[in-house]
C-alpha cells in the first residue's frame, strides 16, 4: 500500500518530517518498508496485515497517525444532492441473493464530460503506481484509494433495458474484461449483469461492453459490498487482480461504501460538468456495531502499565472508537464499522499499547508460579519419559492398531477380551492392542536387524480390552462404544544387545540380563517417590512387579520360541510391562532437600558367604533394621561366585555407613553395633564371615 506526504496532510495538520512519521508509524503496527522522495512530495509503501484492511486507504493511515500524533482529524462531510423528480432518470436493480452481496447502489450522473483528467490528479495517481484513463475512471481509482472503498462506472446507455442484475453467473456464460480478456463465466462467480448479458465481475474487473469512454454521457456508478469469500474465489479461479479485489476479499465497510459513493458523485460532478440524475437502493441493512465494556484498570493490568484512564480514551478516540461513560471506572466501546477485528477487550488493550507506544512499557519477566500436583495417571508421563530418557533409553511410538498374527507370534492368543475391529482399514489393524509388548519385540527386531548391537526402547501409550459386562463382540472402525471399552495406560520396556561402556580398566562390554532391567525400574521408583517396591519371581522367565503389595506389571526374559518367530538369534530379550494407572497413588515428587551432615561417616565392610537361595534383599533389611538409628546405610558393594565358594553358595561383601546427626561416633559405638549386626546375620541366615 502507497501513501503520500501531501495526501495525508489533507487529513490532518502533520508537524514532523516524512522520515520521523515513518519511524512512528512502523513503532504503531504500520511498517512502512520504503520512503521515497518524489519531486515535492514522499511516498510511503506500507506493509499492511490482512487483519487492518481499513488501512488500505490515506484516511485509514491518516486516521493512524492522528492517534499517534495527537492530532485531531479532518473529516469531510458529504450530503445527499436534492433532485427534481422531472429530472430522475428509471433504472431497475434486483440482488438475488443478499448473502452474496448484501449492499448495492447506483448513483446515476448524467451529461457528463468525459476527457483527460486535471494535472494534480494524474500527479497523485501515478504516485501510487496508477496510470490515468480518464476523468470518471480516474475518479473512481481516487476514491478508492482515499477512501479505500472500490467503486465502479458503467456506461448507463449501454446498459440493456437499463437495469442492473446481481446473480451468479450460468454455466458457459462469458465476458470480456477491461484487460481485453474473453473470460468463461460459472455459477460459482458473482457478475453484475444487465438484461441481457454479464457487464462486470462482481468486485473485480468491469466488462469491455459497458466501459465508459470519450463517448460516454451517462453513467451509473455502483458502491456495493459483496460477499469477500466470493470474491476470492472468483478471482483465483480467473487468475485476475485488482485493487478492488484486494480490498473486497479482506472485507468493506458498509457505512465508507455510501461515503464513497457521495464523494466520487461530488469529483464527477466538479471535474466533468455531470448532474445527480438517480439514486437506487433497493435496500441498506442496519448497523449494528459491537459494544465492548472495558476497564482502564484491566487494561493497565494486561499491559503491567500505569497509564491514565483519560489517555486511554483519548487513544481510542483518536482511532476512531464511540466512547461512553458507563460508570466511574468503566467505558462502553463502540467499535466503527471499520474495525471487524475488534471483538474483545484485550483488542481494546493491544489498541491501547500500539498507540501509547511498546517502548513505554516496562521490560519485567512474567510471574511464574509453578504448581506441581501430580495426582493422575496422565500428570507422571512427562516425568517417567524424563527418567528413562536420562537412564539412557530411547521413545518408541507404535500404532494402537496391530494384527493378529503379531499378537500370535508374540505367544499371546486374541480372547474373548480382545478388542477387534469389525470392518479393518487393512489386515495390520484388526486388533487394539491389549498390551505394548508385541509392538516393541516388533520395533526392538527390526532395529537388531539393522545391525544395532544395542537396543534400548520403551513406550507409554494406552492398551485396551472389554470392561465388565461388554458384550465382546468386534466393533466398527471408528465406531468404538463409550464405556464398552477399557483404556489403561502402559509402561512397557525392551532390552537386547551388548551395552558397552568405558571404564579406568577400559571398554566393558555387558550383556543385558534381567537385572539391568530390575535397576532400571528402581532408579524410576525412586525418582517417582515410590519406596515399598518389590520384585518376585513368577516362573522360570518371569518376575512380578509389586509395588504396596499390589501386582502392578511383570518382567520377562523372552523365551526361545517367540524369539525365533521375530527371527532374533543367539541374544536374550528383556522385557517389562507396567499398568501406570495401578502406581499413580503411590507417586510422591514433593522431594526436600536437607543440609549437608556436620559429623563425619564411618565405613565397615561385611564380607560372608551365604547360600544361593537367600534373598539379598532379606539380608539388607534384616542389616538395616537391626543397626538403626546409625547406621545410614547398607549396600552390596562385591558379588562373586566361583573358586573358593562353595558350590550353591554366593559371597558378598555388605558396606555399612555409620553417622550421627549430634555427634562424632567413637570406635567403640561402632565395633559394638557392627559386631551385633553380624552377630544376628549367622544366627537368621547362617552366614560364614570370611
Amino acid at each position: 500500500m502507497k501513501v503520500t506526504y501531501n495526501w495525508l496532510k489533507e487529513f490532518l495538520n502533520i508537524k514532523i518530517s516524512p522520515k520521523e512519521l515513518a519511524e512512528k508509524l512502523t513503532m504503531a503496527g504500520l511498517e512502512v518498508v520504503s520512503l521515497e522522495e518524489a519531486g515535492r512530495d514522499f511516498v510511503f509503501e506500507i506493509e499492511i496485515t490482512s487483519n487492518r484492511p481499513d488501512w488500505l486507504s490515506i484516511l485509514g493511515v491518516a486516521r493512524e497517525i492522528g492517534a499517534v500524533t495527537g492530532e485531531k482529524l479532518k473529516a469531510a462531510v458529504f450530503k445527499e444532492p436534492k433532485i427534481k423528480a422531472k429530472e430522475i432518470n428509471p433504472v431497475k436493480i434486483s440482488i438475488l441473493d443478499k448473502k452474496d452481496c448484501s449492499f448495492y447502489s447506483a448513483r446515476l450522473i448524467c451529461g457528463v464530460k468525459v476527457g483527460p483528467s486535471p494535472l494534480w490528479l494524474k500527479e497523485r495517481l501515478e504516485l501510487l503506481g496508477c496510470r490515468s484513463v480518464n476523468n470518471i475512471v480516474d475518479i473512481t481509482n481516487y476514491i478508492l484509494f482515499e477512501l479505500g472503498h472500490p467503486l465502479h462506472a458503467f456506461d448507463l446507455d449501454l446498459l440493456a433495458g437499463k437495469e442492473i442484475v446481481v446473480r451468479r453467473a450460468k454455466a458457459g456464460e462469458k465476458m470480456v474484461t477491461l484487460d481485453n480478456q474473453p473470460r468463461l463465466l460459472g455459477n460459482d462467480i458473482l457478475i453484475i449483469a444487465d438484461k441481457d448479458r454479464p457487464q462486470a465481475i462482481a468486485g473485480i474487473m468491469g466488462g469491455k461492453d459497458t466501459e465508459v469512454t470519450f463517448k460516454t454521457r451517462n453513467i451509473l456508478l455502483e458502491s456495493a459490498v459483496f460477499n469477500p469469500v466470493l470474491v476470492r474465489r472468483a478471482r483465483q479461479r480467473l487468475g485476475l487482480q485488482s485493487e478492488s479485489a484486494y480490498r473486497f476479499e479482506r472485507g468493506v465497510n458498509l457505512e465508507t461504501a455510501k461515503a464513497a459513493s457521495l464523494a466520487a458523485q461530488e469529483l464527477i460532478c466538479n471535474l466533468a460538468s455531470g448532474k445527480p440524475c438517480g439514486y437506487k437502493c433497493p435496500s441498506s441493512p442496519k448497523i449494528s456495531g459491537a459494544m465492548i465494556n472495558l476497564e482502564p484498570a484491566y487494561v493497565n493490568r494486561m499491559l503491567g502499565t500505569d497509564i491514565p484512564a483519560l489517555k486511554i480514551k483519548k487513544i481510542l478516540s483518536g482511532l476512531g472508537f464511540d466512547l461512553k461513560m458507563q460508570s466511574k471506572n468503566r467505558l462502553v466501546v463502540g467499535v466503527p464499522g471499520f474495525r471487524q477485528d475488534v471483538k474483545l477487550p484485550i483488542d481494546l488493550a493491544e489498541e491501547v499499547a500500539r498507540i501509547y507506544g511498546y517502548s513505554e512499557i516496562a521490560q519485567t519477566l512474567p510471574a511464574i508460579k509453578p504448581n506441581v500436583n501430580i495426582g493422575g495417571k496422565r500428570d507422571i508421563v512427562p516425568q517417567i519419559k524424563n527418567v528413562l530418557v536420562g537412564l539412557g533409553l530411547h521413545e518408541a511410538i507404535t500404532y494402537s492398531l496391530v494384527d493378529r498374527d503379531l499378537l500370535k507370534k508374540s505367544g499371546i492368543k486374541p480372547d474373548a477380551q480382545s478388542v477387534e475391529i469389525l470392518n479393518p482399514l487393512s489386515k495390520e489393524q484388526e486388533v487394539l492392542r491389549p498390551t505394548l509388548l508385541p509392538s516393541l519385540i516388533r520395533c526392538l527386531a527390526y532395529n537388531l536387524d539393522q545391525q544395532q548391537e544395542y537396543v534400548n526402547i520403551f513406550e507409554i501409550a494406552n492398551v485396551f480390552s472389554y470392561g465388565k459386562g461388554a458384550s465382546g463382540n468386534p466393533v466398527s472402525q471408528g465406531a468404538i462404544r463409550p464405556g464398552s471399552v477399557d483404556e489403561s495406560l502402559s509402561l512397557s520396556i525392551a532390552l537386547c544387545g551388548m551395552h558397552s561402556f568405558l571404564t579406568r580398566q577400559g571398554l566393558i562390554r555387558d550383556e543385558v540380563t534381567i537385572l539391568h532391567l530390575k535397576g532400571i525400574l528402581e532408579g524410576l521408583f525412586n525418582k517417582l517417590g515410590i519406596r515399598d517396591y518389590d520384585f518376585r519371581a513368577q516362573g522360570e522367565r518371569g518376575v512380578s512387579i509389586i509395588v504396596n503389595q499390589q501386582e502392578i506389571g511383570i518382567m520377562l526374559n523372552l523365551n526361545k520360541k517367540v524369539l525365533d518367530a521375530f527371527d532374533i538369534k543367539n541374544k536374550q530379550v528383556i522385557l517389562a510391562e507396567i499398568n501406570l494407572g495401578k502406581i499413580s497413588a503411590f507417586v510422591n515428587i514433593d522431594n526436600k532437600f536437607s543440609g549437608l551432615p556436620k559429623y563425619p561417616a564411618i565405613t565397615r565392610d561385611i564380607s560372608f558367604v551365604v547360600k544361593g537361595d537367600i534373598s539379598i534383599k532379606d539380608l539388607l533389611t534384616v542389616i538395616t533394621g537391626k543397626g538403626l538409628p546409625l547406621l545410614r546405610s547398607a549396600e552390596v558393594v562385591d558379588y562373586y561366585q566361583g573358586k573358593q565358594i562353595p558350590e550353591g553358595c554366593k559371597g558378598l561383601t555388605v558396606s555399612c555407613v555409620y553417622r550421627a546427626d549430634d555427634r562424632t561416633l567413637t570406635e567403640e559405638e561402632i565395633s559394638l553395633l557392627h559386631n551385633s549386626i553380624c552377630s544376628l546375620l549367622e544366627e537368621r541366615f547362617s552366614i560364614k564371615l570370611r
